[in-house]
């Protein structure tokens, strides 16, 4: 787990000692969680300098989990999007394999560093918020393993569409509490969680499921995640002798991305694209693309871009994505978008359906909504790119969760 430590004038240093990444980030919260929020971070550079920690995660990460996750070479892929191109075009396309994990997405890496930590702090009792539902089985899966009660606020929206992923959180004995304010989805379970930590401080440790939230959880998310990109990195040199040009991840809140991004952030021939939810386009305001369609504000305990009006009221995102409808982004995505480090785009529901199916036809694996966002970007770039360029996707979550919602946009009886 123990990252090699950032040398000076590197994008891998933040955020700085009060949780700031350039102007995003910090912690907004009531007076009731500094002190949770101190202890905390506290506990978190403790257990980063703790070898027994370490080796505790690392275990888990073999044995529970099923890391090392596959990098695997798309060649039927990489050939459809070169359909069509000149001779000599059309990228290559290679993905890390994150939808592999035990329960089927990038998010038990963070739920198993978290609740480690809460184990260490004390702490009795465990609450999470989900979208998609990933968030949420992870979060189950882990207080099952270690025997914690759990709790699990979810958006009534999001209940309905993702049945399968409700039902596998109580097979494994969490409470799913469903929020029907706002828009009863994951900006709306955010809120109650933040509510119920509030109201229970002394036993309850809240795992946040991606890189936003109150300073340490943006940093110690992205630490817990970016296993992913220090697998991926060694893996390409050692499968090709060389570093990829284009990272490529879906955005919600950021952790899988970032988790992909951060080992390879002081790697300046390394580009890198995160791809946000365009929903129906961003003409109109059902989208959750707050990078492209949102500006600075605070929510969540931190400082970051946000969908909101003109009076700073939040607005709704909307994706077809269930994980991918939170209307801000993880701090870090704010400032290394700000000073151009990583670009920022976006593909609409559309598109991500579209990536969907073309992904399921040439290579036989059915990924999340949430990834087919970023397989839509993938091959758009593709087709601009030298065939002897590689293109590097975190498919960070398979599609069971999804076939009934895709059936249903495609006007398919089940």
């Amino acid at each position: 787990m123990n990252a090699p430590i950032p040398a000076p004038n590197t994008f891998r240093a933040q955020p700085d000692e009060r949780g700031h990444f350039g102007a995003f980030g910090g912690r907004y919260v009531a007076e009731t969680l500094m002190p949770l929020i101190l202890d905390l971070e506290r506990e978190y550079r403790a257990a980063k300098a703790d070898p027994a920690f370490a080796a505790q995660f690392d275990d888990l990460m073999e044995h529970y989990v099923g890391r090392p996750s596959p990098l695997y070479h798309a060649e039927r892929l990489s050939d459809a999007v070169r359909e069509g191109q000149p001779a000599g075009m059309g990228a290559q396309i290679w993905f890390k394999r994150d939808e592999l994990n035990h329960t089927g997405a990038h998010k038990i890496n963070n739920c198993i560093g978290q609740i480690l930590l809460a184990i260490r702090m004390g702490k009795t009792r465990i609450i999470a918020e989900t979208g998609a539902g990933q968030h949420g089985v992870a979060t189950a899966a882990v207080c099952a393993r270690f025997g914690l009660p759990c709790v699990i606020y979810m958006g009534a929206k999001d209940v309905e569409r993702q049945q399968p992923n409700v039902f596998r959180m109580k097979l494994l004995g969490a409470e799913v509490r469903p929020v029907t304010s706002g828009a009863a989805t994951l900006s709306d379970a955010m809120n109650e969680g933040l509510r119920d930590w509030v109201a229970n401080v002394h036993d309850t440790f809240y795992i946040i499921g991606t890189a936003a939230g109150p300073h340490p959880y943006p940093e110690m998310v992205r630490d817990f995640q970016s296993i992913i990109g220090r697998e991926a990195r060694a893996q390409m040199l050692a499968r090709t002798g060389r570093l990829p040009d284009l990272l490529v991840a879906a955005i919600g809140g950021g952790s899988n991305a970032i988790g992909l991004f951060h080992p390879f952030l002081d790697d300046a021939d390394v580009s890198m694209l995160g791809v946000e939810a365009a929903g129906h386009g961003l003409d109109g305001s059902e989208h959750a693309a707050s990078l492209a369609g949102g500006f600075p504000g605070v929510l969540h305990g931190n400082k970051t871009y946000l969908l909101q009006d003109d009076d700073g009221q939040i607005a709704e995102g909307h994706s077809i994505s269930a994980g991918l409808d939170y209307p801000g982004i993880g701090p870090e995505h704010a400032w290394l978008r700000d000073i151009g480090r990583v670009e920022y785009t976006h593909a609409t529901d559309r598109q991500a359906l579209d990536a969907f199916q073309l992904l399921c036809r040439t290579e036989g694996i059915i990924p999340a909504l949430e990834p087919a966002h970023a397989i839509a970007a993938v091959a758009e770039h593709a087709r601009t790119m030298r065939d002897d360029q590689i293109i590097l996707a975190n498919l960070c979550g398979r599609g069971d969760k999804d076939i009934f919602t895709v059936a249903e946009a495609l006007g398919v009886a089940i």
